[in-house]
């Protein structure tokens, strides 16, 4: 290698970790090497560059999200299987996850029966916006009402609210799975008033709007929720199959073997 190559890559390393760019750091080398080889350009190796560090400044903030956010688990849009599910909009849920209905406050509300993927959407949205900075919440509603009460029970209901009203996003699963009593469902409106335009709440739900009067146990609660919810809202409707059914029934298929098949088969396959 030439003394004046080194000096730059010397000179561009001493930079990255003055600029705090350990990412850009860590790829350097190779990107540097990419472009005195020629196979990229001088641009192309800044892109690289400025990339490297953008991935693991993501993947440090979605680390710290699954630490603080209670998600299950880690499901991206790359991963949802739009072709098992023609009645989801794409666009949709791409333009969704531009996350302009979070800078916005407006709400996403995902309804379908269960298994079709409401929840790997509602999770995909949080990690997107996790990756951007922001802080994200999940819970199940049964959960989330469960941790309502007992902080109404030892007098902590105010410093509970605030704690879930913060995050910039925050993730209600499984509406209509558990009822829910008419305390836990005032508790529950209050949540949803104290974030109404403040910040986003995604839900999903295997109930029509016209179902939740019974999953929360009044029906007026239940309307002064919904519009709530609905005053700047994206609802997304799935119908469609089961994922998990999918995958029992490929199993299934699988484990099922023609009895002849053995009998049949030649000493060599």
């Amino acid at each position: 290698m030439k003394a004046a190559t080194r000096n730059r890559r010397d000179r561009v390393r001493a930079m990255l970790a003055d600029l705090k760019m350990p990412g850009a750091l860590e790829a350097a080398d190779d990107i540097l090497a990419q472009a005195d080889g020629g196979s990229v350009t001088a641009g192309e190796a800044i892109e690289k560059l400025l990339d490297a560090q953008i991935v693991l400044r993501n993947n440090r903030r979605l680390a710290a999200a699954m630490r603080s956010s209670r998600l299950p688990a880690v499901k991206t849009l790359a991963e949802f299987d739009f072709a098992f599910q023609p009645s989801i909009k794409r666009e949709q849920i791409e333009s969704l996850h531009e996350l302009g209905f979070v800078e916005r406050a407006e709400n996403v509300v995902l309804l379908g029966p269960p298994g079709v993927g409401k929840t790997h959407l509602a999770i995909s949205l949080a990690i997107a916006a996790a990756e951007s900075g922001r802080r994200v919440y999940y819970g199940t509603l049964a959960d989330l009402v469960e941790s309502l009460m007992e902080a109404k029970t030892s007098g902590n209901l105010a410093r509970r609210l605030k704690v879930l009203t913060h995050p910039a996003v925050l993730v209600v699963d499984e509406i209509g799975y558990l009822p829910v009593t008419q305390d836990g469902a005032i508790l529950f409106f209050q949540l949803i008033n104290a974030r109404h335009e403040r910040a986003s709440t995604v839900l999903t739900s295997n109930k029509g709007f016209e179902d939740w009067g019974s999953v929360l146990g009044d029906e007026v609660m239940a309307a002064a929720l919904i519009d709530r919810l609905l005053h700047h809202c994206h609802i997304v409707n799935i119908r469609g199959n089961s994922y998990r059914m999918r995958h029992h029934q490929d199993l299934l298929r699988a484990g099922r073997r023609d009895p002849d098949e053995d009998t049949h088969r030649s000493p060599a396959s």
